[in-house]
């Protein structure tokens, strides 16, 4: 019998990007018997994206979002539909300006039945440009770790590549659709963890995914205060203070979540402050 992975992969005007995250994808050696489903939701692209991916790539399902998804809705939007599909044995999450190994679901799958298939298995990244490590697992001092060889423990974790199988999702279940971009990664990582549910880190870079360095809008004080605020409040803004308070509120409770509220509007209002 078949072992079935669902691909969980939303896009918006990223064409080439994204067609290039598929290539890599379809180059990846298999284990004997897994199978690919990929569920993509194409977020109200209006560069062609939906319709270059059906004719390059026709057995992807394409699910047409109204472009105000953004990557959390739009991921849960994909791991809705791809479980009304079928009982899945795995999720593999996947962002699409991410290129794999050729050698990534091998890893991955071993990984996961060294785990018992009851653990989360995340794909470091590294820049194409150096050996950084751009996306990976946390640490429980909010370091990013870098693979070395062994499988490490991770508290949360960066969805950039990320295999979740049948049992964890049976616990788990999907992200949360509060989060609108950003910040459900990271949710999910601590929900599992409290539901008993262990995160690792390969043992090597798995993929290529630069890294994005710059400060947010709303952090930069040659942004005029209203612009600053319109970011910050923004799907893109990294830090939406409502979906931020509400993150923390969960994880780090009441004085945290307030103290970063504050924090976060005194920040935007005096960007100056801060180096």
């Amino acid at each position: 019998m078949n072992n079935q992975i669902a691909v969980l992969i939303t896009c918006h005007n990223r064409k080439e990007k994204t067609i290039d995250c598929l290539k890599s994808l379809f180059s990846c050696q298999l284990p004997e018997t897994y199978v690919l489903n990929v569920f993509l939701v194409d977020d109200g692209s209006t560069d062609g994206t939906g319709e270059t991916v059906k004719n390059e790539y026709p057995q992807v399902n394409v699910i047409r979002g109204n472009g105000n998804l953004y990557w959390n809705r739009g991921m849960h939007l994909a791991w809705e539909t791809a479980s009304r599909v079928k009982d899945f044995d795995f999720y593999l999450w996947l962002n699409d300006d991410t290129i794999l190994f050729e050698n990534v679901i091998e890893v991955l799958i071993n990984a996961c039945e060294l785990k018992q298939k009851k653990a989360i298995i995340l794909a470091a990244t590294r820049s194409k440009e150096n050996d950084d490590c751009t996306y990976s697992g946390f640490n429980v001092q909010g370091q990013l770790i870098s693979p070395n060889g062994n499988l490490q423990a991770a508290e949360t974790f960066n969805g950039n590549c990320v295999m979740i199988p049948k049992a964890v999702y049976q616990v788990v279940g999907n992200l949360d659709p509060l989060f609108w971009h950003c910040i459900g990664d990271i949710d999910y990582g601590f929900r599992a963890g409290k539901k008993g549910i262990e995160s690792f880190v390969a043992p090597e870079f798995l993929a290529f995914c630069d890294g994005h360095d710059t400060l947010p809008k709303w952090c930069l004080k040659e942004v005029p205060f209203q612009k600053r605020m319109e970011a910050l409040y923004s799907p893109l803004g990294n830090s939406h203070p409502y979906h931020y308070f509400r993150f923390e509120l969960r994880h780090f409770g009441i004085l945290v979540a307030i103290k970063h509220f504050l924090s976060i509007h005194l920040r935007v209002t005096f960007p100056q402050l801060w180096k």
